[in-house]
Protein backbone atom coordinates (compact mmCIF):
# COMPACT_ATOMS: atom_id res chain seq x y z
CA UNK A 1 0.00 0.00 0.00
CA UNK A 2 1.54 3.57 -0.90
CA UNK A 3 0.79 6.43 1.41
CA UNK A 4 -0.07 9.50 -0.24
CA UNK A 5 0.96 12.61 1.90
CA UNK A 6 -0.70 15.78 0.95
CA UNK A 7 0.32 19.48 1.91
CA UNK A 8 -1.51 21.35 4.00
CA UNK A 9 0.53 24.66 3.51
CA UNK A 10 -1.64 27.50 2.58
CA UNK A 11 -2.15 28.64 -0.80
CA UNK A 12 -3.01 31.75 0.10
CA UNK A 13 -2.82 34.69 2.55
CA UNK A 14 -4.39 34.06 6.07
CA UNK A 15 -6.88 36.30 6.76
CA UNK A 16 -5.83 39.47 6.95
CA UNK A 17 -6.88 41.69 9.95
CA UNK A 18 -7.17 45.35 10.54
CA UNK A 19 -3.76 47.27 9.26
CA UNK A 20 -2.30 44.13 7.83
CA UNK A 21 -3.44 45.23 4.07
CA UNK A 22 -0.83 48.25 4.03
CA UNK A 23 1.36 46.27 5.92
CA UNK A 24 2.04 43.20 3.35
CA UNK A 25 1.37 46.18 0.36
CA UNK A 26 4.85 47.78 1.60
CA UNK A 27 6.64 44.15 1.66
CA UNK A 28 5.16 43.21 -1.54
CA UNK A 29 7.28 46.43 -2.85
CA UNK A 30 9.93 46.11 -0.65
CA UNK A 31 10.49 42.44 -2.41
CA UNK A 32 9.50 44.10 -6.03
CA UNK A 33 11.91 46.59 -5.15
CA UNK A 34 14.76 44.24 -4.53
CA UNK A 35 14.05 42.38 -7.40
CA UNK A 36 14.06 45.10 -9.67
CA UNK A 37 17.31 45.87 -8.23
CA UNK A 38 19.07 42.59 -8.10
CA UNK A 39 18.80 43.03 -11.77
CA UNK A 40 20.79 45.83 -12.09
CA UNK A 41 23.35 44.02 -9.51
CA UNK A 42 23.82 41.50 -11.81
CA UNK A 43 23.49 43.35 -15.16
CA UNK A 44 26.00 46.56 -14.20
CA UNK A 45 26.39 47.69 -17.89
CA UNK A 46 22.17 49.05 -16.94
CA UNK A 47 24.45 51.45 -14.30
CA UNK A 48 27.55 52.03 -17.10
CA UNK A 49 25.18 53.05 -20.12
CA UNK A 50 22.55 55.29 -17.77
CA UNK A 51 25.63 57.08 -16.66
CA UNK A 52 27.54 57.05 -20.79
CA UNK A 53 24.47 59.19 -22.27
CA UNK A 54 24.57 62.61 -19.73
CA UNK A 55 28.35 62.38 -20.26
CA UNK A 56 28.23 62.70 -23.48
CA UNK A 57 25.97 65.83 -22.74
CA UNK A 58 28.68 67.53 -20.16
CA UNK A 59 31.42 67.16 -22.71
CA UNK A 60 29.34 68.08 -25.34
CA UNK A 61 27.85 71.44 -23.75
CA UNK A 62 31.32 72.05 -21.59
CA UNK A 63 33.27 72.01 -24.42
CA UNK A 64 31.82 72.69 -27.45
CA UNK A 65 28.61 74.76 -27.14
CA UNK A 66 29.64 76.21 -24.02
CA UNK A 67 31.97 78.48 -24.95
CA UNK A 68 29.39 80.73 -27.18
CA UNK A 69 26.72 80.50 -24.02
CA UNK A 70 27.00 82.98 -21.23
CA UNK A 71 24.61 82.97 -17.99
CA UNK A 72 25.01 86.27 -16.17
CA UNK A 73 26.42 86.49 -12.88
CA UNK A 74 27.22 82.87 -12.96
CA UNK A 75 29.98 80.49 -14.86
CA UNK A 76 27.88 78.39 -17.80
CA UNK A 77 29.45 74.89 -16.13
CA UNK A 78 27.75 75.70 -12.75
CA UNK A 79 24.26 76.61 -14.80
CA UNK A 80 24.41 73.75 -17.05
CA UNK A 81 24.97 71.00 -14.30
CA UNK A 82 21.85 71.13 -12.28
CA UNK A 83 20.23 70.48 -15.53
CA UNK A 84 22.25 67.99 -16.46
CA UNK A 85 20.91 66.14 -12.90
CA UNK A 86 17.61 66.98 -13.86
CA UNK A 87 18.19 65.32 -17.70
CA UNK A 88 19.89 62.40 -16.05
CA UNK A 89 16.55 61.62 -14.10
CA UNK A 90 14.16 62.92 -16.62
CA UNK A 91 15.99 59.97 -19.55
CA UNK A 92 16.17 57.51 -16.43
CA UNK A 93 12.65 57.28 -15.63
CA UNK A 94 12.26 55.80 -19.36
CA UNK A 95 13.63 52.74 -18.05
CA UNK A 96 10.49 52.52 -16.13
CA UNK A 97 8.53 52.03 -18.93
CA UNK A 98 11.01 49.91 -20.80
CA UNK A 99 11.41 47.30 -17.90
CA UNK A 100 7.59 46.86 -17.49
CA UNK A 101 7.06 46.59 -21.35
CA UNK A 102 9.29 44.10 -21.26
CA UNK A 103 7.70 42.12 -18.45
CA UNK A 104 4.48 42.48 -19.82
CA UNK A 105 5.99 41.27 -23.08
CA UNK A 106 7.50 37.98 -21.17
CA UNK A 107 4.35 36.92 -19.83
CA UNK A 108 5.44 37.94 -15.98
CA UNK A 109 3.04 40.69 -15.19
CA UNK A 110 0.32 38.26 -16.01
CA UNK A 111 2.23 35.30 -13.48
CA UNK A 112 2.47 38.17 -10.70
CA UNK A 113 -1.05 39.44 -11.32
CA UNK A 114 -2.20 35.70 -10.27
CA UNK A 115 -0.15 35.66 -7.12
CA UNK A 116 -2.01 37.03 -3.63
CA UNK A 117 0.02 40.23 -3.43
CA UNK A 118 -0.44 44.14 -3.87
CA UNK A 119 -1.20 45.34 -7.29
CA UNK A 120 0.02 48.36 -6.35
CA UNK A 121 3.70 46.16 -5.37
CA UNK A 122 4.78 45.44 -9.12
CA UNK A 123 4.61 49.12 -10.19
CA UNK A 124 5.70 50.24 -6.56
CA UNK A 125 8.73 48.20 -6.92
CA UNK A 126 9.50 49.36 -9.96
CA UNK A 127 9.45 52.90 -9.41
CA UNK A 128 11.41 52.32 -6.15
CA UNK A 129 14.04 50.18 -8.16
CA UNK A 130 14.77 53.34 -10.94
CA UNK A 131 14.44 55.61 -7.68
CA UNK A 132 17.34 54.07 -6.03
CA UNK A 133 19.07 53.66 -9.23
CA UNK A 134 18.89 57.50 -9.80
CA UNK A 135 20.51 58.36 -6.29
CA UNK A 136 23.84 56.28 -7.49
CA UNK A 137 23.51 57.86 -10.86
CA UNK A 138 23.41 61.84 -9.32
CA UNK A 139 25.99 60.93 -7.14
CA UNK A 140 28.36 59.76 -10.23
CA UNK A 141 27.25 62.76 -12.15
CA UNK A 142 28.39 65.24 -9.23
CA UNK A 143 31.45 63.51 -9.71
CA UNK A 144 31.45 63.87 -13.11
CA UNK A 145 30.43 67.39 -12.77
CA UNK A 146 33.67 68.32 -10.20
CA UNK A 147 35.96 66.61 -12.88
CA UNK A 148 34.80 69.53 -15.43
CA UNK A 149 34.78 72.35 -12.85
CA UNK A 150 30.97 72.69 -11.74
CA UNK A 151 31.29 73.34 -7.96
CA UNK A 152 28.63 74.12 -5.30
CA UNK A 153 28.40 77.02 -3.40
CA UNK A 154 26.34 76.01 -0.17
CA UNK A 155 26.45 73.19 2.28
CA UNK A 156 26.35 69.77 2.13
CA UNK A 157 22.39 69.76 3.44
CA UNK A 158 21.34 71.91 0.98
CA UNK A 159 23.07 69.89 -1.79
CA UNK A 160 21.22 67.11 -0.45
CA UNK A 161 18.36 68.74 -0.57
CA UNK A 162 19.20 69.34 -3.97
CA UNK A 163 19.64 65.38 -4.98
CA UNK A 164 16.50 64.72 -3.05
CA UNK A 165 14.87 66.93 -5.18
CA UNK A 166 15.76 65.28 -8.12
CA UNK A 167 14.81 61.82 -7.08
CA UNK A 168 11.50 62.71 -6.09
CA UNK A 169 11.52 64.56 -9.41
CA UNK A 170 12.30 61.08 -11.49
CA UNK A 171 9.94 59.65 -8.97
CA UNK A 172 7.04 61.53 -10.38
CA UNK A 173 8.45 61.15 -13.88
CA UNK A 174 8.27 57.34 -13.18
CA UNK A 175 4.91 56.65 -12.83
CA UNK A 176 4.32 58.66 -16.28
CA UNK A 177 6.61 56.43 -17.93
CA UNK A 178 5.05 53.45 -16.26
CA UNK A 179 1.59 53.99 -17.82
CA UNK A 180 3.77 53.98 -20.92
CA UNK A 181 5.41 50.82 -20.38
CA UNK A 182 1.99 49.36 -19.72
CA UNK A 183 0.10 50.42 -22.57
CA UNK A 184 2.43 49.20 -25.47
CA UNK A 185 4.04 45.50 -26.34
CA UNK A 186 7.44 45.65 -26.14
CA UNK A 187 10.74 47.49 -24.61
CA UNK A 188 11.32 49.10 -28.31
CA UNK A 189 7.83 50.66 -28.25
CA UNK A 190 8.25 51.86 -24.82
CA UNK A 191 11.33 54.07 -25.54
CA UNK A 192 9.91 54.91 -29.21
CA UNK A 193 7.02 56.49 -27.24
CA UNK A 194 9.07 58.26 -23.92
CA UNK A 195 11.23 60.19 -26.46
CA UNK A 196 8.72 62.08 -28.10
CA UNK A 197 7.28 62.95 -24.87
CA UNK A 198 10.77 64.02 -22.93
CA UNK A 199 12.45 66.22 -25.93
CA UNK A 200 9.84 69.01 -25.62
CA UNK A 201 10.05 68.88 -21.58
CA UNK A 202 14.24 68.62 -21.54
CA UNK A 203 15.06 70.81 -24.39
CA UNK A 204 12.63 73.22 -24.50
CA UNK A 205 13.32 74.12 -20.76
CA UNK A 206 16.11 76.10 -18.92
CA UNK A 207 18.16 72.78 -18.22
CA UNK A 208 20.91 73.81 -20.81
CA UNK A 209 20.59 77.96 -21.52
CA UNK A 210 18.43 80.76 -20.44
CA UNK A 211 14.82 80.77 -21.92
CA UNK A 212 15.50 84.99 -22.26
CA UNK A 213 17.35 83.95 -25.01
CA UNK A 214 15.01 81.60 -26.60
CA UNK A 215 11.92 82.82 -29.56
CA UNK A 216 9.00 84.63 -27.19
CA UNK A 217 6.44 82.29 -27.97
CA UNK A 218 8.61 79.65 -26.58
CA UNK A 219 9.93 81.30 -23.22
CA UNK A 220 6.34 80.99 -21.37
CA UNK A 221 6.53 77.40 -21.73
CA UNK A 222 10.40 77.24 -20.59
CA UNK A 223 9.79 79.09 -17.71
CA UNK A 224 6.64 77.11 -16.49
CA UNK A 225 7.02 73.70 -16.65
CA UNK A 226 8.07 70.37 -14.46
CA UNK A 227 11.38 70.20 -15.70
CA UNK A 228 12.33 74.21 -15.55
CA UNK A 229 10.87 73.70 -12.01
CA UNK A 230 13.21 70.97 -11.35
CA UNK A 231 16.17 72.27 -12.52
CA UNK A 232 15.73 76.18 -10.64
CA UNK A 233 15.09 74.32 -7.09
CA UNK A 234 18.22 72.39 -7.84
CA UNK A 235 20.20 75.31 -8.99
CA UNK A 236 19.02 77.22 -6.09
CA UNK A 237 19.86 74.32 -3.24
CA UNK A 238 23.66 73.83 -4.67
CA UNK A 239 24.40 77.37 -6.26
CA UNK A 240 23.13 79.68 -3.76
CA UNK A 241 20.12 82.67 -3.33
CA UNK A 242 16.52 82.40 -2.87
CA UNK A 243 15.24 78.51 -2.78
CA UNK A 244 11.84 77.69 -0.30
CA UNK A 245 9.99 79.28 -3.24
CA UNK A 246 11.82 77.12 -6.02
CA UNK A 247 11.63 73.64 -3.84
CA UNK A 248 8.38 74.26 -3.03
CA UNK A 249 6.99 74.87 -6.55
CA UNK A 250 9.09 71.78 -8.00
CA UNK A 251 7.91 69.63 -5.15
CA UNK A 252 4.02 70.72 -6.41
CA UNK A 253 4.97 69.22 -9.41
CA UNK A 254 6.68 66.48 -8.63
CA UNK A 255 4.01 65.36 -6.25
CA UNK A 256 0.65 66.08 -8.05
CA UNK A 257 2.50 64.63 -11.19
CA UNK A 258 2.84 61.53 -8.50
CA UNK A 259 -0.93 61.59 -6.94
CA UNK A 260 -2.74 62.10 -10.43
CA UNK A 261 -0.44 59.56 -12.81
CA UNK A 262 0.18 57.00 -9.95
CA UNK A 263 -3.29 55.68 -9.64
CA UNK A 264 -4.70 55.77 -13.11
CA UNK A 265 -1.39 53.70 -13.53
CA UNK A 266 -2.40 51.08 -11.15
CA UNK A 267 -5.85 50.98 -12.56
CA UNK A 268 -4.14 50.07 -15.85
CA UNK A 269 -2.22 47.32 -14.25
CA UNK A 270 -5.51 46.00 -12.97
CA UNK A 271 -6.77 45.91 -16.12
CA UNK A 272 -4.26 43.91 -18.03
Amino acid sequence: MTTVSLSTAPTTRPVAQPGDGALWAVRDTLAMTWRNLTTIRRVPQLLVFAVVQPTIFVLMFRYVFGGSITIPGRSYVDYLMPGIFVQTCAFGAINTAVGLAEDKGKGLLERLRSLPMARSAVLGGRVAADSTRNVFVVLLMLAIGYAVGFRTHTNVAMVALGVFMLVLFGFALSWIFALIGLSVTNGEAAQAAAFPMLAPLVFASNAFVDPAKMPGWLQGWARHQPVSAAADAVRACMLGGPTANKVLISSAWSLGIALVLAPVAVRRYRRL
